[in-house]
């Protein structure tokens, strides 16, 4: 079974192009297209990232070749101006770059660049030294995690530990990454538990509970009888638990 990537040491790139402070604009531009990335890191003498020049960052010299058409707009487009007219990395690179450790979990690194709408972010050791670079791609190969695989994990992180009795008690049905859980369970405060432990699991999709009590429990359903004890969720932007859905049914 292939392991579950956490951090982002398992996906991100580790041969990393980068720049020195006093780059010239041309040569950025070069380095760009040699090694086809859309942005590169600067680094300062001693290896410590200190901001990354992008497409973004040298676009400006020639949008605004002919200059602001009025007053009001070189007020408005000031920062834009200032970097039309820089000729090295230290005047065109943002900074202080956006970064992430390599041991990072991989949902940081993902909240870092949605929030600051970012495609790329250096990753750096405890000393801020470039150790590689990780993209949206990059954390998007976590998807690419046969069923199977996700299956196992889901088995041994989530239904071992949390259902004693085992299977067949409770069954894993994974397509496409939508986890489903199947079969008896007692105690329905460890549903949202499940649900919590099985998105943490790398490759989820999505989370479907179909559980019902066993056949000796006083609150098994009647027959027919299908209610949602709770809708099933991604997990929000504040980290909250998903609500996974839970559907009962059986018979008296």
């Amino acid at each position: 079974m292939n392991e579950s990537p956490h951090v982002v040491n398992d996906v991100m790139t580790h041969t990393v192009v980068a720049v020195g402070p006093d780059a010239s604009f041309k040569e950025i531009v070069q380095t760009m297209e040699q090694w086809h990335v859309s942005a590169v890191p600067v680094l300062a003498g001693d290896g410590r990232v200190v901001g990354v020049v992008s497409e973004a960052d040298l676009l400006p010299k020639e949008e605004h070749r002919e200059g602001p058409s009025s007053l009001v707009d070189q007020a408005r487009q000031l920062e834009e101006l200032v970097k039309a007219g820089a000729v090295i990395a230290r005047d065109l690179m943002s900074a202080p770059a956006v970064s992430v450790r390599s041991d990072a979990a991989l949902p940081h690194a993902a909240r870092a660049m949605a929030r600051r709408r970012l495609k790329r972010l250096p990753v750096v050791d405890a000393e801020d030294h470039l150790v590689g670079i990780v993209s949206r791609s990059d954390l998007l190969k976590v998807f690419l995690r046969p069923d199977g695989d996700i299956g196992q994990e889901v088995r041994d992180q989530v239904v071992r530990p949390l259902f004693p009795l085992g299977e067949p008690t409770v069954q894993i049905h994974v397509q496409e990454g939508i986890v489903t859980l199947t079969g008896f369970f007692r105690d329905t405060a460890l549903v949202p538990l499940a649900a919590r432990m099985t998105w943490s699991v790398e490759g989820v999709v999505d989370v479907d509970f179909r559980l019902d009590r066993p056949p000796d429990s006083p609150g098994r359903t009647r027959p027919g009888d299908r209610s949602a004890l709770a809708d099933s969720g991604a997990p929000g932007d504040d980290g909250s638990a998903p609500r996974p859905r839970v559907d009962q049914e059986g018979s008296a």
